[in-house]
């Protein structure tokens, strides 16, 4: 089983590896705890998509602490990379976003797989529940994609406001019917609060158990054809914000599901989401994860 990590922007946020603060004692980086997390779930590949001015600096630190542990992949994400006869006529620094990065990755990955972001801590269950739905996957399956999906109580932070999918649900089939990528806040009065961030004015209101991605998918192997088949009608219908446009996977997903052409199951974890959004949160995160280190979830220092 494979899984890649979009890591390609780890470099933008940090300012490279050296400045990423480990979250233990060990040294250890968010990212260690996934991977450590997917091995013993059963996942025996994984590929870092990320930036190639990062590559030494990740295959030096990250990359020889898992190399024993798990087949390690690289795929490197380059603003360059475009459709043939396409040149970005802007200075753009920032890379094109979730879906070209795994495009970038179509060579490198050899089946079926799941998706994580780098700078976030998915939690036990979360890759539990994708390992399932994985090997769950025939050869000739297409199209048949799933969400891990959490509570969207347990994804949030007390020091301010965090995004994430709202997932609407087929009340038929249980499928995903939508995604609302949304602003999520509690409020004074203890409501959680989604503001949809292509339509601000148009708040809504959801309950502590609405499903939220937390963009962990799992995809059958055709979604990179689609991705690459896609990408120039994207620079196309954007080329008035080419320095700033994102090409993301829940937006490929979508159409795909309204072409009939995809299906998404809801997969939902008790896991708990950790993540430092903000400043504040390192503190409580350093703490929640010498817990479980000390309850013996996980090892100490992880590979040593």
């Amino acid at each position: 089983m494979e899984l890649v990590i979009l890591a390609a922007g780890m470099g933008s946020r940090f300012g490279g590896l050296k400045q990423i603060e480990p979250i233990d004692e060990f040294g250890n980086f968010i990212i260690d705890y996934s991977i450590y997390d997917a091995i013993e779930a059963g996942f025996d590949a994984v590929t870092f998509i990320i930036k190639d001015e990062i590559y030494e600096d990740f295959k030096n630190t990250i990359g020889a602490r898992v190399e024993s542990k798990i087949k390690v992949k690289y795929a490197f994400q380059r603003i360059d990379n475009l459709p043939k006869g396409f040149v970005c006529g802007v200075e753009r620094k920032k890379p094109w976003g979730t879906a070209h990065a795994i495009m970038c990755a179509k060579d490198v990955v050899e089946d079926d797989f799941a998706i994580i972001n780098a700078d976030d801590y998915y939690g036990k269950d979360a890759f539990k529940v994708a390992a399932r739905y994985l090997k769950s996957l025939k050869k000739d399956d297409v199209g048949k994609f799933a969400n891990v999906t959490y509570d969207v109580c347990n994804t949030m932070t007390e020091n301010g406001s965090v995004k994430r999918g709202v997932c609407i649900k087929n009340t038929k089939n249980g499928h995903l019917e939508q995604i609302i990528e949304s602003k999520i806040e509690r409020e004074a009065n203890g409501k959680i609060a989604a503001t949809p961030l292509e339509k601000p004015d148009e708040k809504f209101y959801i309950d502590e158990h609405q499903a939220v991605s937390m963009n962990l998918f799992i995809f059958t192997k055709e979604i990179m054809n689609e991705l690459i088949e896609r990408f120039p009608k994207f620079l196309e219908d954007n080329k008035d914000a080419l320095d700033s446009c994102e090409y993301l996977i829940p937006s490929v997903v979508s159409e795909l599901m309204q072409e009939g052409k995809a299906s998404v199951k809801l997969l939902s974890t008790s896991a708990v989401w950790h993540g430092i959004t903000y400043r504040a949160d390192k503190d409580d995160f350093v703490k929640s994860i010498k817990e479980l280190v000390d309850a013996g979830q996980y090892k100490k220092g992880l590979w040593k």
